[in-house]
């Protein structure tokens, strides 16, 4: 019988991973959505919950794309992905 270990981001206990570090980002990738969700929540209170989630989580996940535009780069968000993401 072989035994295997396998990794669980604390913020989503659906994901499992084989990597501890990518479980790792996985969470910091989440803390940062959530942060940005409570921003962008406090900056436009008519989005909703779910809306300033999935905003947040799109914009973590492409975190060094908006750095780059952050840092008087705007050209650099012609590299998000288009539609679902």
């Amino acid at each position: 019988m072989a035994v295997e270990v396998v990794y669980r981001s604390s913020r989503d206990l659906e994901r499992l991973f084989m990597d501890k570090a990518e479980a790792d980002r996985h969470d910091k990738m989440l803390e940062l959505a959530e942060a940005l969700a409570t921003v962008l929540h406090k900056a436009v209170p008519s989005l909703d919950e779910q809306q300033t989630e999935d905003i947040g989580i799109f914009m973590a996940r492409h975190r060094d794309i908006f750095a780059k535009a952050f840092k008087n780069n705007a050209e650099a968000l012609a590299e998000l992905p288009q539609g679902d993401a």
